[in-house]
């Protein structure tokens, strides 16, 4: 005599059957929401991207550049097409492996120095005792004059400003000096000048994480 199937085993694969086909509805909706989120996106963008991580002050060559297909939705504004819109141009911003390149993210016009000074900002060269590898460029650094005079004092004439770059000292980098360019105002390079005529210079460095 043939043995009957459980009750409770037939509503199972019922069961069953009814939460794969919900799931197979659900997936399939789901899909369809991508499609047409894909669609509504509207078609591909060609975008350049870093194809590594690029330090500020980077010139850009073919190498460092590839192009990618984007949706025109999430094209960042200003970024560029094709590698000769950034062949030739300096970084002004550290970019990210795969990172969109934008003219925000390119320095401006003008020589190696002037392409990186923000506006609103002057590149002031200063000789202080360094020696050679204490100091780096992207480093920020407090410049502290000392006045010989009557009344021998010292005083900050620069706080925390970053150090663009460090030019070739020649015969001082044997002597401990080293000249590096710094990012300040105004009103700092005014005080900067005066201080060099009146003082001697030094710099300490400011912790990485402060402001």
């Amino acid at each position: 005599m043939r043995r009957k199937r459980p009750r409770s085993s037939r509503l199972l694969f019922a069961l069953s059957l009814v939460l794969a086909a919900g799931a197979t509805l659900i997936l399939r909706g789901h899909v369809l929401r991508l499609e047409t989120a894909a669609r509504a996106a509207g078609p591909g963008d060609p975008v350049v991207v870093a194809v590594t991580d690029l330090a500020r002050g980077t010139v850009l060559e073919d190498p460092h550049l590839s192009v990618r297909s984007i949706p025109s939705t999430y094209r960042p504004p200003g970024a560029l097409s094709g590698p000769e819109e950034a062949a030739g141009r300096m970084l002004a911003a550290d970019v990210l492996a795969g990172e969109p390149l934008t003219e925000a993210r390119l320095a401006g016009k003008g020589g190696p120095v002037a392409a990186m000074v923000p506006p609103g900002l002057r590149a002031a060269p200063v000789a202080v005792p360094a020696p050679p590898g204490l100091l780096a460029p992207g480093d920020r650094v407090d410049v502290l004059a000392t006045f010989a005079g009557g009344q021998p004092h010292t005083e900050t004439v620069a706080s925390a400003v970053e150090v663009l770059s460090i030019l070739d000292g020649g015969a001082e980098a044997f002597e401990g000096v080293q000249t590096v360019v710094l990012l300040v105002s105004p009103d700092a390079a005014e005080a900067l000048a005066y201080a060099r005529s009146f003082a001697e210079l030094s710099v300490s460095v400011v912790a990485a994480d402060q402001p």
